[in-house]
């Protein structure tokens, strides 16, 4: 019996340190920032940091339909990225320590507006930042690349400097 649920608590571990979801959040994604950068951490992988209004902002919404449900970001995310859903919805309820958590990160990197899409390191260092652009899950997909090349150009150099 206490086997079982050891391996029962290792296997829902793993499934939440590789970006897998929780209630609330689509697949792929997670709603537990924490966990989110021991993943990030553990892969190498880049954090993305989706702030959102599901519920009722319609460019959060487009961004969702356009680019984060297509096929070649969730390719592009399943190997570069770590994805987590930090949602402010109206009229969907939200546990409390959750709304605590979105609201905390939503002051700590100074957002404004929705969507705001942040991009971090796998050390937690601010890569990029952006929101909805208009063109589909290609061109979005090549904004992150370039912007994760840039973070990793400048580390690079910021290396070299000190080395």
């Amino acid at each position: 019996m206490r086997k079982g649920l050891l391996a029962a608590i290792a296997l829902i571990t793993l499934v939440a340190l590789l970006g897998c979801t929780e209630a609330g959040a689509a697949k792929g994604w997670t709603t537990d920032f924490r966990l989110a950068v021991k993943a990030a951490q553990k892969t190498g992988r880049y954090l993305l940091l989706d702030f959102s209004g599901s519920d009722w902002c319609g460019w959060c919404v487009r961004l969702d339909r356009e680019v984060f449900s297509k096929k070649e970001f969730k390719d592009f995310s399943e190997k570069n990225l770590v994805c987590v859903t930090l949602d402010f919805p109206r009229r969907k309820p939200q546990a409390r320590k959750l709304r605590a958590q979105n609201q905390m990160l939503k002051n700590k990197y100074g957002v404004r507006g929705f969507p705001t899409v942040i991009i971090l390191s796998p050390k937690g260092e601010l890569a990029g930042r952006t929101g909805y652009r208009p063109g589909g899950p290609k061109p979005y997909v090549g904004h992150l690349k370039a912007l994760i090349d840039a973070h990793k150009a400048k580390v690079s150099q910021d290396e070299k400097k000190t080395q």
